[in-house]
Order: structure tokens, then C-alpha cells, then sequence
């Protein structure tokens, strides 16, 4: 069996920036997960003592602590440094863009719409920086429940799909004086998506690697399994299965923005001791 891997696929740049951040600030602490992917956490633990404080009561006063690159609420950002501690932040550029954008339009007075996961940390940190009505969908239907002012404001979540984007778009359009647009989604998830798509059009079998909790490696898994089926979603290299490759000629092989190199080939590495 062949195994090839998409053309673009890992590590993106705020994930890489993240990672050494930590790396440069050992002893430190990240409040929550710095990144989507537990053994890369581990690694930052065991190898820079990076430890993980899962809330604000878990941050010590004067303790060094890094912001996840997801974000965190503006609120949280305050409190942080009241407690006197350096604070490090690994936010991505990416999604300090729509922060951004977020509390100009709101204080411009539109109300705000994000295309996105409300119980994401990357989404909750977005809200917080609205000061006025402030809304997360995931579909028409939800946005065709809303009462919203004539002018509108809309950004996405970095890791949705464009074509789900796109529905959002034309719904509010027509239905509105002025819709402000802006194009947060990330494109190393753009590349990402469109390499992952090529590839499963033409494997027998996908393997996406990344975090169960990841938001754009649930999208590539959701993406490959519409054109292979037998697309399978992992985190290490302990959860594949022979019988998943016996009988096939082409495995593709993907992964999610927080997914080191590391395993992503000991991922490989195992498949090819099946010697299918």
C-alpha cells in the first residue's frame, strides 16, 4: 500500500509561533491548553516545564503565564494582570484580527455576528471584546432566529469552512441595509482543506491526525470523509488499526494545525509495520 501525505497539512504559523513562545518562557505556565493537542502539552511539561493552569484560580500571583493561541476574554486578560505576573502573550495574529474587529464595529454601533462554535475558546475570547449585541451561529437556521439591527457586522471563526461562510453571507445580505464582511477564516486552514480534499478524492483510506477537541481537525476529517469514506480521525499513532488498510492501495495522510511533526511520522511509522 502507498502512503501519501497531503501537500499541505500541520503545523500552521501561530501554532509554530505558540510552541516556541512556551519553549523560550520555561517554567512558566499557559492558561488553558496553549494549543489542540495533548501529547504536544506533555511534551512542553515534561521537556520545559511548561505546566497548564486550567483557570485563573489555578495562576499563582507573579507567575509567568502565556496566552494560549487561542485567546482568551478580554475580562480574564485583566484579571490575569492584576496578579502581577509576566504576562506572555501567544495569542495568534489570526485570531487577534477579529478581536479587533469585533470591538471597532461594536463601538461603531453595528451588532455583531461571529460565524462560529460558542462554546469555542477561540469564540469566547472574540465576544468578549464586543460592547454591544454580540451573536456565534453555526448555521442559517440559528441566524434566522435572530432580531438584528440594519447594520451588521460579521466575522468568522479561522477554522470554519468557506462554502458555510459563503451561506452565512448571502443570508444576511438581502436582509439588511449594511453588512460589514470581513474574511477571518485562516488561510493555512484554506490550504490545509484544499489539499486534504484533493487527496481523499483519490485515497482508499484517510488518516487525520490531530486533537479530538481541535475545531480545524474535525473540519479535514469532515471534508476527507465526503470523498472517502473510510476516513478515520486519530490523535496518536496507538489508535490505528490493521484491519483498516488491508485490501488498500492508497492511505492519504493529513493533519490538523496543532499536530507536530513528531507524530504525525510515528503515525506513518506504525502503519507501515502492518506491512499491508
Amino acid at each position: 500500500m502507498e502512503i501519501e501525505v497531503a501537500n499541505s497539512y500541520g503545523f500552521c504559523f501561530g501554532v509554530k509561533r505558540a510552541i516556541k513562545i512556551a519553549e523560550e518562557n520555561p517554567g512558566s505556565s499557559t492558561l488553558g491548553p496553549l494549543i489542540h493537542n495533548n501529547m504536544e502539552i506533555e511534551r512542553l511539561k515534561r521537556d520545559f516545564n511548561v505546566s497548564l493552569a486550567k483557570s485563573l484560580d489555578d495562576v499563582k500571583s507573579g507567575e509567568a503565564t502565556v496566552i494560549r493561541t487561542h485567546g482568551i476574554p478580554k475580562n480574564d486578560l485583566k484579571k490575569l494582570k492584576e496578579k502581577g505576573g509576566k504576562v506572555i502573550d501567544a495569542t495568534c495574529p489570526f485570531v487577534t484580527k477579529p478581536q479587533q474587529i469585533v470591538e471597532q464595529m461594536s463601538e461603531e454601533g453595528y451588532d455583531i455576528v461571529i460565524f462560529g462554535d460558542v462554546n469555542h475558546p477561540e469564540i469566547k475570547g472574540v465576544m468578549s471584546y464586543a460592547t454591544g449585541t454580540v451573536h456565534a451561529v453555526l448555521s442559517v437556521d440559528e441566524l434566522s432566529r435572530l432580531s438584528l439591527k440594519e447594520r451588521v457586522a460579521l466575522v468568522a471563526q479561522t477554522t470554519r469552512k468557506i462554502e458555510e461562510y459563503n451561506k452565512i453571507i448571502n443570508y444576511l445580505v438581502p436582509r439588511h441595509k449594511e453588512v460589514r464582511v470581513f474574511n477571518t477564516i485562516c488561510n493555512a486552514t484554506f490550504e490545509n482543506q484544499d489539499a486534504a480534499r484533493e487527496l481523499a478524492k483519490r485515497a482508499d483510506v484517510m488518516v487525520v491526525i490531530g486533537g479530538k477537541q481541535s475545531s480545524n481537525t474535525k473540519q479535514l476529517h469532515s471534508i476527507c470523509k465526503s470523498f472517502c469514506e473510510e476516513s478515520y480521525h486519530i490523535e496518536s499513532k496507538d489508535e490505528l488499526k490493521k484491519e483498516w488498510f488491508e485490501g488498500k492501495s492508497l492511505c492519504g495522510i493529513t493533519a490538523g494545525a496543532s499536530t507536530p511533526e513528531w507524530i504525525i511520522e510515528d503515525v506513518i511509522g506504525k502503519i507501515r509495520e502492518f506491512k499491508v
